[in-house]
């Protein structure tokens, strides 16, 4: 099935969201914890190489200014903030989270982090998933403090949570390097098996803290990246390792997240199949207004995939045209995509159901 992309489609899915659903779902809370793709500039705040604190990063952003998302503009959790009506959450280290602020919600996420405590060791000084929980904790401690114990329960428990793991468990651990510690202690497929066990812990952890509706995205399509393509491939083919990890991990995370859904007696998490909205843009970019989907906008190199994005990097003119900003992260342009997919996507994309789906039922229980 042939799936298209325009702005058009994005804003009447955006309109039906504000307009129908996020009246109905009063100041509700918004927590996302994760990596890159999805932090809003915790890692500013750490002496950390995992950093996207300089221009031209955020070169799209309202502020035209770098603000620690690994962006041209907005990432995926402020697009969802956008359609559920509420301002981006801020990042949990900021000193402007306080008072009422606090209320919105809190960006736990820290680039460079995975599933396992081992992985983005390279980059040293980053918030892991357990540090990113024990925030969490904090967290509330400091809101009831502000509005009580109760009224912080009722707060946490009909937030919307964002949780997005598993990308760097492969792309900075794994495959980090030739006969890395991991790769020599498993084969793939029972790394893999060991990372769903793993996530296992984390998800019915973050049910204990209190979350009751939580998307949970799977790996991209992580050996498309030009990262990957400088590195691996000779004729812009995805580098086929990476994309055999994708395929191993994602469907074990559905049946993951269908397991702990029926311990729980419901549907509190939600997976999102990043793969597949990922897969549909590279494999057709003109269909999305992309020129290109193997070159990053933002970088140098083959493919603009080796280092990082800086001031001195080759940088393309019209990011809207670009479905990579740089060698790893999305334009927001493609996050733009994947959120519609999150929004509205059939079974295809969500399961067991889409967030429009979701809030409707919770609006009703609220």
């Amino acid at each position: 099935m042939n799936i298209s992309y325009s702005p058009l489609g994005f804003l009447i899915s955006l309109f039906f969201i504000v307009t129908f659903l996020a009246p109905q779902v009063k100041s509700r809370a918004f927590y996302v914890f994760g990596d890159s793709l999805v932090d809003n500039g915790n890692n500013d705040y750490l002496v950390t190489t995992a950093r996207a604190d300089n221009y031209p990063y955020g070169i799209d952003y309202p502020t035209r200014r770098p603000t620690g998302r690994f962006s041209n503009g907005l990432n995926i959790p402020d697009i969802i903030s956008e359609a559920i009506g509420m301002p981006s959450t801020l990042p949990y280290l900021s000193p402007q989270l306080t008072g009422e602020n606090l209320l919105v919600g809190a960006n736990f996420a820290s680039a460079g982090i995975g599933i396992l405590n081992d992985t983005g060791i390279q980059f040293v000084n980053i918030i892991r998933i357990s540090k990113q929980f024990e925030y969490f904790e904090q967290y509330q401690q400091r809101v009831s403090a502000l509005i009580g114990p109760e009224a912080t329960q009722q707060l946490v428990n009909q937030a919307l949570v964002l949780i997005t793991l598993g990308g760097n468990d492969f792309v900075n651990n794994y495959y980090l390097i030739p006969f890395s510690a991991r790769s020599r202690q498993f084969a793939l497929a029972d790394y893999v098996v060991y990372l769903i066990s793993e996530y296992g812990k984390i998800l019915r952890n973050l049910y204990e803290l209190g979350a009751r509706r939580v998307l949970v995205t799977g790996t991209g399509a992580m050996g498309c990246a030009p990262a990957e393509l400088a590195q691996h491939s000779r004729n812009g083919e995805c580098y086929g390792a990476l994309q055999t990890a994708a395929a191993l991990f994602n469907p074990r995370l559905v049946d993951l997240i269908a397991s702990v859904n029926a311990e729980i007696g419901q549907d509190v998490f939600v997976a999102a199949n990043a793969y597949q909205m990922n897969m549909d843009y590279l494999s057709n970019p003109e269909q999305f207004g992309f020129v290109t989907s193997k070159v990053a906008c933002c970088g140098q190199g083959p493919y603009n995939g080796i280092g990082l994005c800086t001031p001195i990097s080759n940088l393309c003119p019209n990011r809207d045209l670009y479905a990579f900003w740089d060698a790893f992260h999305p334009t927001e342009k493609a996050n733009r995509i994947i959120v519609n997919q999150i929004l509205t996507g059939s079974s295809k994309y969500m399961h067991p159901m889409n967030l429009s789906t979701a809030m409707l039922l919770d609006s009703s229980r609220i």
